[in-house]
C-alpha cells in the first residue's frame, strides 16, 4: 500500500498538525493563571484611569478659575496635575503591555517627581 492509498485516519493532513499546535498553545495561554490575574488588574486600573480623568478635569477647572481671578497659577495644583499626568502614563503603559509594573496603588508609589519649569 502506498502513502496515497492509506486511509486519512492514519496520518493527519499537514495543516491539522499546525492547527493542533496552535490550539494547544491557545489552551495553555487561556489556562494560565497570570493572564487572568493581569486582566483583573487591568480592569481595576482602567476604572482608576477613568477616575483620574475626572480629577484632571476638576484640576483644570480650578486652576483656570484661580488664574482668571488672580492672574496666577497654583504651584500645588500644577504639581498635582503633573503627577496625575505621570500616573496616567504609568497606567497606559501597563494596560498596553509596555510594562509589568502595576501603578499606584499596587507595585509603584504615587508619582512625586517634580517638574522643572
Amino acid at each position: 500500500m502506498t502513502t496515497n492509498d492509506q486511509p486519512m485516519d492514519h496520518a493527519p493532513p499537514e495543516d491539522t498538525a499546525d492547527d493542533d499546535r496552535a490550539t494547544s498553545e491557545l489552551e495553555k495561554n487561556v489556562k494560565e493563571k497570570s493572564t487572568w490575574v493581569r486582566l483583573f488588574f487591568m480592569l481595576v486600573l482602567l476604572f482608576l484611569y477613568g477616575v483620574s480623568r475626572l480629577v484632571v478635569g476638576v484640576v483644570i477647572a480650578i486652576q483656570f478659575c484661580y488664574a482668571l481671578f488672580t492672574g496666577e497659577t497654583r504651584s500645588h495644583l500644577r504639581a498635582f496635575g503633573h503627577s496625575l499626568a505621570v500616573y496616567s502614563l504609568q497606567v497606559i503603559d501597563y494596560l498596553t503591555f509596555n510594562t509589568d509594573e502595576k501603578p499606584f496603588p499596587f507595585d509603584l508609589d504615587w508619582p512625586t517627581e517634580s517638574r522643572t519649569d
